[in-house]
């Protein structure tokens, strides 16, 4: 893949256009304001009891309804749930959709397992960038970036990918890298690493660890130090030089327990079942079964979510993270609200 950058974008293609963003999220903030401050006329489209509205208008943004917003917009860029983005965009957005403009996403779920159908002569684009929202405008502000991915879907003016690339600039994404995907690709790769290693393989390896030890008789507390605290650590040797960084960085023991009891721990068996999970992605029942959840009112998921929300790892933590109090004024989310 090769990388664009700044020097690569014509920031004026974006800058002559208006753009709604629907949403106003850890995503929908952070492009909010970045193109804004990029001297991009921008519109935050949001229903009328949100309580998103005041905090968008104290930034200096127009806040509309996502219907009007739509009309309003030459660009719209939906940055709401995936489970919600189907219902809103039949009902809010398409309307206001006409022959010439955009509908952008920063994920292709919607798109990509057709839960949403774009008119004709609609341009279809992505921009992703790969952090959350909250870091994808602090490095903004700092003068910096994170790197994004772009994508076309459809492109009947034949400049959609231009444009993509300079949305992707004006959101700060050619200061670090800015790369050129599918939606096929971008969707199926995000969705098996949230599952399988960032979110769902590394939340289950953590609690896994913790109960051993707990069980094993050992201290809660060591036990969150050892599983969970210390992995901020290890991660971040690996973000900034790779695996090998890693390994370099701790001790000749941690390394050789590392490569010695490493693939014991994830197996064959393991990576079988990645394949499953892959699989279950690509043919599009995953995108079924979360829509069939979101429909029945979620009631698997705010179940494993409770269960987890209780889980000793979570009181232990709180506890320990209470010693650092640092760490409060240093959250990149500063207040989480209900699911």
């Amino acid at each position: 893949m090769k990388a664009l950058y700044d020097k690569d974008a014509d920031l004026s293609l974006i800058q002559g256009k208006k753009v709604a963003i629907i949403g106003y999220g850890s995503q929908g903030h952070a492009h909010a304001l970045n193109l804004r401050d990029s001297g991009v006329e921008v519109a935050v489209g949001l229903r009328k009891d949100s309580k998103s509205w005041a905090r968008a208008e104290a930034e200096g943004l127009k806040v509309t309804s996502p219907a009007e917003a739509a009309k309003w917009g030459d660009i719209i860029m939906m940055l709401v749930p995936d489970e919600l983005a189907p219902e809103v965009f039949k009902d809010e957005l398409a309307p206001g959709l006409e022959k010439g403009d955009y509908f952008a996403v920063a994920h292709g779920f919607g798109i990509h397992f057709k839960k949403i159908a774009v008119p004709e002569g609609v341009g279809v684009f992505l921009v992703a960038p790969k952090a959350p929202g909250h870091t994808v405008r602090r490095e903004y502000v700092k003068g910096r970036g994170v790197p994004m991915l772009i994508a076309v879907e459809a492109d009947p003016a034949g400049n959609t990918k231009a444009l993509a690339l300079a949305y992707a600039a004006a959101a700060g994404g050619g200061r670090a890298g800015i790369l050129e995907t599918s939606f096929r690709e971008e969707t199926e790769t995000d969705l098996f690493g949230e599952q399988s290693v960032l979110c769902g393989g590394l939340s289950a390896l953590i609690t896994a660890g913790f109960e051993t030890l707990v069980e094993a008789g050992y201290s809660p507390e060591m036990a969150y130090f050892e599983c969970c605290h210390e992995l901020k650590l290890i991660i971040d040797l690996i973000y900034e030089g790779g695996i090998g960084n890693m390994r370099y960085s701790v001790s000749n023991t941690a390394e050789y327990g590392d490569l010695t009891r490493g693939p014991r721990i994830v197996t064959g068996e393991t990576k079988a079942t990645m394949k499953k999970i892959l699989s279950e992605i690509q043919s599009g029942s995953f995108a079924d079964e979360w829509m069939a959840e979101h429909k029945a009112g979620k009631p698997k998921f705010k179940s494993l979510e409770a269960e987890g929300s209780k889980h000793p790892i979570e009181e232990v933590g709180e506890r320990l993270r209470g010693m650092m109090p640092w760490m409060k004024d240093e959250q990149t989310v500063k207040e989480r609200s209900a699911s």
